[in-house]
């Protein structure tokens, strides 16, 4: 009888055991699971973090080639445009104008676009903001004085610097509405317009200052 129940307990331990062994097994199987998982995750996650760095470094090169694009655009059409241009012979000039168009053409073969990801807010903000540097742009030829005053005023809504003039409050409200890459747009495009602006304020002054001396010539030889 007492040997039957020796026997009956041995039986239990050794099932308890074999049952505590199989359960820690599995705990240990699940540990190790995990523990791979999580280093696939890791692996994966730094993987991604590297392309997240090759991405905005992709996107900026592309925003560096688009404003080279403007740039280059620019400084042809200011050559053509240029006083230097009216000062030489019919031919040369004819010359140097088709030199310019080729080598404007070129350029515009190169399309370079980078999308900005805008929320619906971003969106109607940029609109304002082109809406109203085109209203100024517009009455340019009306006033150019006035809009060169009022284009100031828009720029120095866009730059941390000290400006020197007055600020347009609502331009600048409406600017900081705008995705950081559209605020740094619209900032350039003010930039262009107002050293077109100065260009061509350069040019009037030469044109006055050569209709001036014309003027005085022909006073003294009248005389």
């Amino acid at each position: 009888m007492a040997q039957a129940k020796i026997s009956a307990k041995a039986s239990e331990g050794a099932q308890q055991q074999q049952q505590q062994q199989q359960s820690g097994g599995q705990l240990r199987g699940r540990f190790y699971r995990s523990t791979s998982m999580a280093d696939r995750s890791s692996r994966l996650l730094e993987n991604l973090d590297q392309l997240e760095l090759r991405v905005e470094a992709f996107r900026d090169a592309a925003s560096a080639m688009e404003q080279e694009k403007e740039t280059l655009l620019e400084m042809i059409h200011n050559i053509q445009n240029s006083q230097d241009m009216r000062h030489i012979s019919e031919g040369e000039r004819e010359e140097l104008n088709l030199t310019a168009n080729r080598l404007m053409g070129r350029t515009l073969t190169v399309e370079v676009s980078v999308e900005t990801i805008r929320n619906a807010q971003q969106q109607e903000s940029l609109l304002h903001a082109t809406k109203m540097i085109d209203e100024i742009v517009n009455k340019l030829l009306d006033d150019l004085e006035d809009a060169k005053i009022r284009l100031m005023s828009l720029y120095g809504a866009c730059t941390s610097d000290v400006p020197a003039g007055p600020i347009d409050q609502k331009f600048q409200s409406v600017v900081i509405g705008c995705a950081i890459e559209d605020q740094k747009k619209i900032k350039r495009r003010l930039e262009t317009l107002l050293r077109n602006l100065e260009n061509s304020e350069k040019s009037i002054t030469l044109l006055e200052h050569q209709k001036s001396s014309v003027r005085q010539s022909c006073n003294s030889k009248q005389d």
